[in-house]
């Protein structure tokens, strides 16, 4: 069933399915359907129904689609303590595909033309279409929505990728409830993902977040660079792919990926972590669970960077291990070093090429199994 948000009611009468014909599967799926349901009136078939919660194309997606098995196959298998031996030649391969998903973005559409003719600039006008078949929808589902108002704060958040959101930054003329309302409701349809700041104190997570003090990302990287108005074919030629918009864009592309390496019935969140202190200030881009640790990641877009926030982080939370992302090949180094808050900083710094994010869980079993 397609395009159910244009006939919600029939939401309810999927209960008739799960108990009369049980032995049928129906899928139902539609776009902005959270629009839909504000205002539903009909009640839901509690216990008779599941959700999955689906997201662009991963880049090993990316790179089956391309036909590119063995690509695909190499990367499921890489083991940590032998990453580093990577031939170079394969790692630049690898790194020429993830700067082809970073324009191109996991939009199946985007990613069939792509393959199709290999034409960045009409994939270009493929996100440039999509975006406005979500105005187009807006104004068909948003019922007593603001139109405009959810117009104006989605195509604000490329711009605001990697900063903390402020509501005054999307327009400072309207006042910051309305522009809450929106953009948790561009969430719940979605279209983006807010990463609230943790306390990473213990697991959950979640359990300890300043629900004020959050970053958003965007559905889609492609879409991202696209409403940025990066022009494909100089990001293309580009030897600094990863730097464009202050190291945004590498930002995005991680909390994307990040979002895949959940089960589909789980509905993935993200976190980062701030430190606001005089002379020990500090802000790790993402916090992760894996088993019972904490695991924070730190996205560094150029081929070098400086480590201070993440060895404040594991000074203070004296976790195993960390994730550096960056565009190098996989390393492991142990790391033992005075820090800004006083204390050591102990730990295995886990560097990982950008092509190697969807592998994270099963990397971090590896370093788990020592």
């Amino acid at each position: 069933l397609d395009e159910i948000q244009a006939a919600p009611e029939l939401l309810s009468k999927l209960r008739w399915f799960a108990e009369e014909l049980p032995q049928l599967p129906v899928v139902a799926a539609g776009s902005l359907l959270e629009f839909t349901l504000v205002n539903y009136p009909y009640s839901m078939p509690v216990g008779r129904i599941g959700y999955l919660h689906l997201e662009p194309l991963s880049f090993e997606e990316f790179v089956l689609a391309q036909g590119k098995d063995k690509l695909y196959d190499f990367i499921h298998a890489i083991i940590l303590s032998t990453a580093h031996q990577i031939p170079l030649p394969l790692h630049e391969q690898l790194m020429t595909l993830f700067k082809e998903y970073l324009i191109v973005g996991g939009m199946p559409a985007a990613v069939a033309s792509w393959i199709e003719g290999r034409s960045l600039e009409k994939v270009g006008q493929i996100h440039y279409n999509l975006l406005a078949t979500y105005r187009d929808d807006f104004a068909k589902y948003a019922g007593r929505l603001d139109v405009s108002r959810l117009e104006e704060v989605l195509m604000a958040i490329p711009k605001l990728l990697g900063k903390k959101f402020i509501y005054s930054h999307v327009n400072k003329d309207i006042p910051s409830a309305p522009l809450k309302q929106t953009l948790d409701l561009l969430t719940k349809a979605k279209l983006c993902t807010k990463v609230p700041a943790c306390a990473a104190n213990g697991i959950p997570i979640g359990a300890e977040v300043k629900q004020n003090h959050f970053k958003v990302i965007f559905l889609d990287v492609g879409l991202a660079s696209s409403l940025l108005g990066l022009r494909l074919n100089h990001i293309m030629n580009s030897q600094d792919i990863f730097l464009m918009n202050k190291g945004s864009i590498a930002e995005q592309v991680t909390g994307q990926l990040l979002r895949t390496i959940e089960p589909l019935y789980v509905e993935a969140a993200l976190y980062y972590w701030i430190r606001e202190e005089n002379r020990s200030a500090a802000e790790v881009d993402f916090i992760i669970q894996h088993q019972t640790h904490i695991v924070p990641i730190e996205v560094k877009a150029g081929s070098s960077g400086h480590l201070k926030s993440l060895h404040v982080f594991m000074a203070l939370k004296k976790q195993p291990f960390a994730i550096r992302i960056n565009a190098d090949l996989p390393s492991v180094v142990d790391i033992n070093m005075n820090t800004l808050v006083h204390a050591t900083a102990n730990y295995s710094l886990i560097s990982l090429p950008f092509y190697l994010i969807g592998q994270i869980n099963r990397l971090l079993n590896d370093a788990s199994r020592g």
